[in-house]
């Protein structure tokens, strides 16, 4: 089905792209993207996506909106308060884009949900707050093949990383062991400012379009980090290790562990290269 009058308005801007054209906008209409996390990175990651013309959205997400959350996650007004994320969330990308179907899952994603949990989605945007979901749904991923976006963010400083399946480095090449409990302190201990959020889920949703109509180069084996004190971008050269635990050459992990204990919000913003 070709594209309605209605969609040749919304998008126009986009349509004149000759990356974009009627065939991508139509590829974008099909697409089904995940989001892990529908707070400070998956707020702009969202709406960016929504407004993209992303046909189905995945917001997955146990938490209700707090005070301390208004600052960065725009997705949510004074009004959602104690309100379930993804429920408050949902209205305002269906507000924004009444074309667009987004799916709520209000739950955390674990190790053992994470298979069931993405199943039928194309492409994954991880904008988690804690370790062990960012191991999990890497490791989900790169066992089931999908894409997968990384963003973290914490203080004026944040990263990106885009994960091809066993073609580029994964999260466990970069960092193969989560830090200890305590050994890196939250974002809630160390704070974020609201636009750094914005900045670092504003790229997730460009490489997610990247990766969805096919041009560019994704950040695959690079690194993005972001540095907002100085506003200032630097690519740091990763690559897949062949004794990854998950896509090595002989894998140890060939199913989803159990979920471990602990994390932050940080993910690993703070790491010195």
């Amino acid at each position: 089905m070709g594209l309605t009058k209605e969609e040749i308005a919304r998008y126009s801007r986009q349509l004149i792209l000759p990356e974009v054209g009627v065939g991508g906008q139509e590829r974008l209409r099909r697409a089904s993207v995940a989001l892990i996390g529908a707070g400070g990175l998956g707020s702009p990651a969202a709406l960016y996506l929504a407004g993209s013309g992303v046909g189905t959205l995945g917001l997955i997400d146990s938490d209700e909106v707090a005070a301390s959350d208004l600052h960065r996650q725009l997705l949510h007004a004074t009004a959602s308060l104690g309100r379930a994320k993804t429920e408050s969330g949902a209205e305002r990308l269906r507000a924004l884009n009444p074309a667009v179907k987004v799916r709520t899952h209000r739950t955390r994603l674990t190790a053992e949900n994470a298979p069931e949990l993405l199943a039928g989605y194309q492409l994954v945007l991880d904008g988690s707050d804690n370790f062990p979901t960012r191991y999990a749904v890497n490791d989900a991923c790169v066992l089931g093949g999908i894409p997968l976006v990384h963003g973290g963010v914490v203080q004026f400083r944040g990263q990106v990383l885009t994960v091809l399946p066993r073609r580029s480095a994964c999260l466990r090449c970069v960092f193969p062991e989560p830090p200890e409990p305590g050994a890196i302190p939250s974002c809630r201990e160390a704070g974020v400012l609201g636009p750094e959020a914005g900045v670092i889920g504003s790229l997730m949703a460009h490489e997610a379009l990247k990766l969805m109509l096919g041009f560019g180069t994704p950040l695959a084996d690079r690194l993005l980090v972001f540095d907002g004190a100085a506003s200032s971008f630097r690519t740091v050269p990763v690559r897949r290790d062949p004794a990854c635990a998950v896509c090595g050459d002989h894998s140890t992990i060939v199913s989803l562990p159990p979920a471990s204990a602990g994390g932050s919000c940080v993910q690993h913003s703070q790491r010195e290269w």
